[in-house]
């Protein structure tokens, strides 16, 4: 207890902490003379002692501490070891101060451990770029970027912009090497940059296609033997002699290259020998086309070239090659995983977030890509060769057939049976293309509603409607998302006149495919129809949005606005079918239509008679120019057309009355006289013609006047009789149907059974139908032309630039016959 000190009230309780031992102080040693002999000598070596206690050389020296009071410091010189007590207080061997601590704030000094005091770092020197390697740097740096900026301005497209960069690189490159030789670093040429820039520019020349200073650029870097592994551009070099059509000096240079690659390149050599044999086959070498392939399909078999390789049997005619080809085609492996692995094995969620997410990557897209093109190489490889490799089409599609069958490419065997159908159908063969749709009618539901939907299509165009609405059915059963079904299904219900009903079809087509413009084309022609015309235009100008080049939609906007009767928007649809289809006589005659309603009678009279030059067999323009001429007092010029008129209608008396009556108005009356005569000699009983001739001889004086009064007696008479009869017969076919109504009244349901009303319906059907032989539609809406159909393309009318056919103003559009299921 006698160590315990209870502090007083007085008593300072942080008194001490000041307090320093001057032993620790090292501020005066810098000072002391004896401490800084004993730090120069080796290893501390001392003079010796001088006192029993250490001390000074000197004496003692007077030390400041922390109270201002001086006290002696002992010299190093005679300092004792640590633990040795002198004066009472230890003194340990080093007097190092603590970090930015000192006791002697009276002289100024801070707590500044990080040294902020002394101001910023001094800034670092710059470099001198005057020297010729800093030079040297900047100026590879310079030319790594110009021909980085080549190759992305090839990259987007801009071509010229690249030559332009890849040039400038190379005269960076040029001056780099000089600059280097005048420095005396000649040996420290940067090869690797001088390639670079060599090869850079040979790309962007061929790019460009300027193919001589491209193959300059090449000759440059394999004739020099510093570049390793030059020989491979000739492979460039190759390509750019086959672009030329130089193929002798492709054959050559490929054969260089191929020679200076190594067996350890496989892949590389495989396709420079696929290179030479696809420049054989232009060359209609097929033997030396023969080997490269073969040796390609032993060594590292692929599908391009196995299809070659049948491409070349097929031009020298092996048929046994061709089949062993095939074989080897079907059997190449693609190298892709199966489906199934996409397809979640349980309810783990996990496993199927990873599934959904390698579901359409990049290497799943691929995989899809390499199967689709293999299945489209097997199909045109066996369309192609099935006619070749044996006696008849069919026994060679069969042949093909049950060889994919016992392939991986077993869902292609369907695909081909349905081509072999089309190919019937190329060889106006309709019973055995039928014969083989029918067939899959117990396949799976795909394959069913494929084939149901043609053979829908094909009785249809027989015109055997109940057969095309029962495999319409048949195909929609099969599968009810089919776009073309239901197409095929709304046709049928139309040429019932049941256009509501077809418009539900064709809308729930386009639910299922928004892109079918088969099913918005036929919709637009069941609302105007149903005359509902807003409703009509708004699906053509959609189908416009898809179709830009479309004459034939063109011009139903076109009909569309004329029955909104907007003529002048009419007219310029119209100019845009011109625009497309500059020759259509049709829509050349419609426009001088137009601009005649309109009042402008020399627009009209241009595009009469430029439809008249395309297609001078149209009554409807031949008799709007021959009244034409004879308004504007042009009578000889009308003779002409009404003659040509005459040519085409030889049992139409107008025509030649016309003729006739033209020589009369521009005062030839002899020759009036004559063509009067003749015609009364075609038709005796003309009333017409026999009054002109009664008139001719009596102002010519001629003495048949006579003879001519009394035949037009006789025929005035004979025609009062005519109708008459024709009169009388019309009022007891009138009494006769008004006493059946009567006698019929309380059986009404009957009535409209009887064959006077299916007559009506059948002749109202014949009227709404497009015509078969009618060459164009005339300018009464009841008239219906046939409707142009273009084998190649979806079964729309299309406005043929041709003589007779033009699009249809109320005919609707097929489904294309397997278009859904046919590779390109």
């Amino acid at each position: 207890m006698e160590n315990v000190h209870l502090a007083g009230e007085e008593e300072d309780l942080y008194s001490g902490y000041n307090d320093y031992n001057p032993t620790f102080d090292s501020e005066e040693l810098e000072n002391d003379l004896g401490f800084q002999q004993a730090v120069r000598t080796s290893y501390g070596r001392r003079p010796p002692m001088t006192a029993k206690f250490p001390g000074t050389a000197i004496g003692a020296r007077p030390l400041a501490s922390s109270f201002g009071a001086r006290i002696p410091l002992a010299s190093s010189l005679g300092r004792p070891m640590t633990g040795a007590v002198q004066d009472g207080a230890a003194r340990p061997m080093t007097a190092v101060r603590a970090a930015g601590y000192t006791s002697s704030l009276t002289r100024g000094s801070t707590f500044d451990p990080l040294g902020q005091s002394k101001g910023p770092a001094p800034s670092l020197e710059a470099k001198n770029e005057d020297t010729p390697e800093e030079k040297i740097k900047i100026l590879e740096k310079k030319v790594n970027d110009l021909i980085e900026e080549s190759c992305m301005a090839q990259s987007i497209g801009a071509l010229q912009l690249a030559l332009e960069k890849a040039k400038e690189a190379g005269r960076k490159e040029r001056a780099l090497v000089r600059q280097r030789e005048q420095s005396g670093n000649a040996d420290h040429i940067n090869l690797d940059l001088t390639y670079s820039v060599l090869l850079n520019l040979a790309n962007q020349y061929a790019n460009n296609e300027m193919y001589p200073e491209a193959l300059n650029s090449y000759q440059v870097i394999v004739k020099n033997k510093m570049f390793n592994n030059a020989g491979r551009l000739k492979v460039n070099m190759a390509n750019i002699y086959v672009k030329q059509k130089n193929y002798p000096k492709a054959i050559k240079f490929y054969r260089m290259a191929l020679d200076q690659i190594s067996n350890a390149h496989k892949e590389m050599r495989i396709k420079i020998m696929q290179n030479i044999g696809v420049v054989f086959v232009r060359m209609g070498q097929y033997s030396d086309a023969i080997t490269s392939f073969e040796h390609i399909m032993s060594e590292s078999p692929n599908i391009k070239t196995g299809f070659n390789l049948i491409l070349c049997y097929y031009a020298i005619g092996d048929r046994e090659r061709m089949k062993k080809a095939f074989q080897k085609l079907i059997s190449v492996p693609l190298g892709i995983d199966d489906e199934d692995k996409y397809i979640p094995a349980n309810d783990d969620t996990d496993s199927s977030m990873v599934i959904d997410a390698i579901k359409n990557d990049k290497l799943h897209q691929m995989e899809r890509d390499l199967k689709l093109l293999a299945e489209k190489y097997i199909m045109t490889a066996a369309k192609l060769i099935a006619p070749a490799i044996e006696s008849s089409f069919a026994t060679g599609f069969d042949w093909c057939v049950d060889m994919v069958k016992n392939s991986q490419y077993v869902e292609l065997a369907n695909d081909l049976e349905i081509n072999k159908a089309i190919t019937y159908l190329r060889q106006k063969d309709f019973n055995q293309a039928v014969e083989t749709l029918k067939t899959f009618e117990k396949k799976d539901s795909r394959v069913k509603s494929a084939a149901a939907t043609n053979l829908s299509f094909l009785y249809f165009l027989e015109k055997d409607y109940d057969q095309a609405d029962r495999y319409a059915d048949l195909a929609m059963t099969a599968d009810r998302y089919n776009p073309a079904a239901l197409i095929n299904k709304g046709n049928t219900v139309f040429v019932k006149q049941d256009y509501e009903k077809a418009a539900e079809f064709y809308k729930e087509a386009l639910r299922n495919d928004s892109s079918c413009t088969e099913a918005l084309y036929n919709l637009g022609l069941t609302y105007k129809k149903l005359n509902r015309l807003e409703e009509a235009l708004d699906c053509f100008l959609k189908l416009h949005a898809i179709l830009r080049n479309s004459a034939q939609v063109m011009y139903q906007l076109a009909n569309l606005y004329e029955l909104l009767e907007d003529p002048q928007q009419a007219i310029e649809w119209l100019i845009q079918v011109l625009s497309v289809t500059h020759t259509d006589p049709q829509a050349l005659a419609k426009l001088g239509e137009l601009y005649d309603g309109e009042g402008d009678k020399s627009q009209a009279f241009q595009y009469y008679y430029e439809s008249f030059r395309y297609f001078p067999s149209n009554i409807d323009v031949i008799e709007w120019l021959g009244a034409y001429y004879i308004e504007t007092q042009f009578c000889e010029k009308a003779i002409q057309y009404f003659e040509r008129a005459t040519l085409i209608q030889p049992t139409q008396v107008k025509w030649q009355l016309m003729v006739a009556s033209c020589y009369r108005r521009s005062g030839n009356y002899q020759k009036a006289l004559e063509t009067y005569k003749e015609i009364h000699r075609k038709f005796p009983e003309n009333v017409e013609c026999l009054r002109f001739l009664v008139r001719l001889c009596t102002d010519m004086g001629l003495k048949e006047v006579q003879e001519y009064a009394t035949k037009l007696k006789k025929a005035e008479k004979m025609k009062e009789i005519k109708e008459q009869r024709v009169k009388s017969g019309r009022e007891g076919s009138a009494r006769g149907r008004r006493e059946s109504r009567e006698g019929s009244a309380g059986s009404a349901d009957s009535g409209h059974s009887s064959n006077s009303t299916k007559g009506e319906r059948l002749s109202a059907k014949m009227r709404s139908l497009p015509g078969s032989n009618e060459p164009y539609e005339a300018s009464s809406p009841k008239e219906i032309d046939a409707s142009y159909v273009d084998p190649l393309g979806p079964q729309m009318e299309r406005p043929k630039t041709g003589a007779k056919k033009r699009v249809e103003d109320d005919d609707f559009a097929d489904e294309e016959l397997g278009d859904d299921l046919l590779p390109e």
